[in-house]
């Protein structure tokens, strides 16, 4: 299977994301490194704004993400309430 992954800018507005995004995921392994927060996941990387939301406290638009986003890995299928990773193979 094939691994897709994200890393964030690690700040910490992105440690709530970060959260939502690992208790959506759990089979994703989190790569803590200096300034950088990295989630790597076999198979598929479901991001949903709902979940965000929910940790931050506040409204979210994904695109907000973009702002921390540091590199990322997978095609992406995305609309207003979820961002995927995966791989089409």
């Amino acid at each position: 299977m094939s691994t897709v992954f994200i890393a964030f800018q690690n700040t910490d507005e992105v440690r709530g994301i970060v959260e939502a995004i690992m208790d959506d995921n759990p089979h994703a392994v989190i790569d803590m490194q200096p300034g950088m927060v990295k989630i790597n996941a076999a198979g598929r990387l479901v991001i949903k704004r709902a979940s965000i939301e929910e940790k931050l406290g506040r409204d979210f638009d994904l695109q907000e993400m973009h702002v921390h986003l540091v590199t990322l890995s997978g095609n992406i299928d995305e609309d207003d309430d979820e961002f995927v990773l995966a791989w089409k193979h």
